[in-house]
């Protein structure tokens, strides 16, 4: 696995590790799409749910479907840890922040810890079923 990932991704995803706020990839990246576990390739959370939160990592209303969850009291805080549910990969952490028309969820999300598969590119990458989260949109 370490030599299927970068370093971070490996921190990230199998350590619980955070990347730095404002540095991920995918935190100022609004296409169309959906975004995938990078070790197992489950898909997790649909660009239609991403928002930005001002936090500095990817913020998303809702996952495609439910995700583990475990509490996290690391560094003195209280916290709900969210993992990938096949692969039990580190994602980052839930709160109860978040936009309350949309439920009231922000799930703080790492860029490691994801791949984005483009609208275009769901039925070539074997995500086609998704394709129907964008119907409004292509």
């Amino acid at each position: 696995m370490k030599k299927r990932l970068s370093p971070e991704a490996y921190a990230v995803t199998q350590e619980a590790a955070t990347e730095r706020p404002f540095t991920g990839e995918y935190d100022d990246f609004y296409q169309d799409g959906i975004y995938v576990d990078i070790v197992s390739g489950e898909p997790l959370f649909s660009s239609q749910d991403k928002y930005d939160a001002g936090c500095g990592w990817p913020s998303f209303t809702k996952p495609i479907s439910k995700l583990a969850e475990h509490r996290d009291q690391s560094f003195g805080m209280e916290r709900v840890e969210v993992r990938s549910p096949s692969a039990e990969s580190h994602l980052g952490h839930v709160f109860t922040d978040g936009p309350a028309a949309k439920g009231g969820l922000r799930y703080c999300i790492n860029s490691a810890a994801l791949r984005f598969i483009p609208v275009a590119d769901l039925e070539k990458e074997g995500y086609g079923d998704y394709r129907q989260l964008f119907k409004s949109v292509h």
